[in-house]
C-alpha cells in the first residue's frame, strides 16, 4: 500500500481584538462615549456582515465542487440518464473479519458491481496508462482505491469508440486508467471508489463505489464521463494524492517498476 497523504494542519486560530481601556484611567465624556458606542455598533455590524459573507463564500466553494465527490453526484446522475447511461453508487464492500488485500491473482472476490468500482483486490496495482489488452482487474481495483477513475470497454466495442475513450484518457491522464473488460460485451462504463481517508477501515466504513455503463458512447456520454471524472477522482478512501497517480507510475516489483502499457 502506498503512504497516506499527510493531513493539512488546521489554520491557527485568531483572538478576537476588543477597544482597549485610556491608560490614565479616566473617563471619556458623554458625547464621545455615545459616539464611541456608536462606532462601535457600526463595526460589530460591519463585522457581523462579513462573517455572514465569508459563510456563504464557503458554501458557494464547497457545493462548487471544493467539498469533494458528494457535492457532485447529483449532476453526474443527471448527465448519465441523459445519455441513457446506467448509474449509481454503492456501499464499499469487504466482507466481515477478511482484508481487503487478497494475494492471489486468481480468487474469485466477492465485488459488488461489474466492473468493480471498490472492495478487495490484489496488493499491488497496475501500472497506471491507457490499454489494449486486458488488465487483471484484481490489481485495476487498487488504482480506484488511490482515486484512479477506470475507463472499461467489452471486446465488441469498435476501435472507433476506443480511440474516443484515449482521447478522453488523454486529455488529463493523471489518475486515469483504461482497459478492456470482456463482460461488457458492447459497452462502455467508468467506475471509481471514493471515501473518507480518517475513517476507512473504521467500524465497517469502505467507502463507495461509483459505477455508470452506457450502451453507447455518444458526445453525452463523453460530457457524462467527464463530469464524473471530475466529480469522483483523486477522491480515493486511502488519500493518496494525484501525484502519484501520473501515467507509467506504478508499484516496486523485485526493484523493478512493473509491466508497462
Amino acid at each position: 500500500m502506498a503512504r497516506k497523504k499527510p493531513r493539512t494542519p488546521p489554520p491557527p486560530t485568531r483572538r478576537p481584538q476588543g477597544p482597549k481601556e485610556r491608560k490614565d484611567g479616566k473617563r471619556k465624556p458623554a458625547a464621545a462615549a455615545a459616539s464611541g458606542n456608536r462606532n462601535r455598533m457600526l463595526l460589530y455590524a460591519f463585522s457581523a456582515a462579513g462573517i455572514v459573507g465569508l459563510v456563504v463564500v464557503v458554501a458557494v466553494v464547497a457545493l462548487a465542487g471544493g467539498g469533494g465527490a458528494k457535492a457532485n453526484t447529483k449532476q453526474v446522475a443527471t448527465l448519465m440518464a441523459a445519455a441513457n447511461c446506467t448509474f449509481k453508487s454503492v456501499k464499499g464492500y469487504v466482507p466481515p473479519g477478511q482484508h481487503t488485500h487478497v494475494n492471489s491473482l486468481t480468487a474469485k472476490l466477492p465485488w459488488n458491481t461489474s466492473p468493480p468500482s471498490n472492495g478487495q483486490h490484489y496488493p499491488l496495482w497496475a501500472v497506471w496508462g491507457f490499454y489494449t489488452v486486458p488488465v487483471n482487474p484484481r490489481r485495476v481495483v487498487h488504482n480506484e482505491e488511490h482515486g484512479g477513475v477506470i475507463l472499461w470497454w467489452g471486446p465488441k466495442v469498435p476501435q472507433a469508440t476506443v480511440a474516443k475513450l484515449q482521447q478522453l484518457y488523454d486529455s488529463d491522464a493523471t489518475g486515469m486508467f483504461g482497459t478492456p473488460y470482456a463482460q461488457l460485451g458492447s459497452k462502455v462504463a467508468i467506475t471509481a471508489w471514493t471515501g473518507n481517508p480518517s475513517h476507512y477501515q473504521q467500524d465497517g466504513d469502505f467507502g463507495t463505489g461509483h459505477i455508470a455503463i452506457c450502451p453507447h458512447y455518444t458526445s453525452a456520454t463523453e460530457k457524462a464521463f467527464v463530469a464524473f471524472r471530475d466529480a469522483f477522482r483523486g477522491h480515493g478512501p486511502e488519500g493518496i494524492p494525484l501525484s502519484s497517480d501520473e501515467p507509467g507510475d506504478g508499484p516496486p516489483v523485485n526493484g523493478m517498476a512493473g509491466l508497462t502499457p
